[in-house]
C-alpha cells in the first residue's frame, strides 16, 4: 500500500475531505475494518491511560448522586 500525502497551500476542507474518501475507497472492505478495530483499540487504550474506563457503571453513578442526589 503506497503513502499518500496531501499538500495545500490553504486549508481547504472541501479538498481534505475528497482525499480522505479517494483514500479509503481504494482499500478493500478488510483492510478498511482492520483500520477501523485499530483505532477503536487506540482510541480506548488512550482513554483508559488517561484515567476513563478504570471505574464500572456503579462507581460512576454513586460519584454523580453524591454531587446532585
Amino acid at each position: 500500500m503506497k503513502t499518500r500525502i496531501l499538500a495545500l497551500d490553504k486549508d481547504n476542507e472541501k479538498k481534505e475531505i475528497e482525499f480522505e474518501l479517494k483514500y479509503l475507497l481504494s482499500l478493500s472492505r478488510e483492510q478498511r475494518f482492520e483500520k477501523f478495530f485499530g483505532m477503536c483499540d487506540f482510541v480506548r487504550k488512550l482513554a483508559e491511560r488517561h484515567g476513563y474506563g478504570k471505574r464500572k457503571t456503579p462507581q460512576i453513578i454513586q460519584r454523580t448522586c453524591k454531587k446532585g442526589c
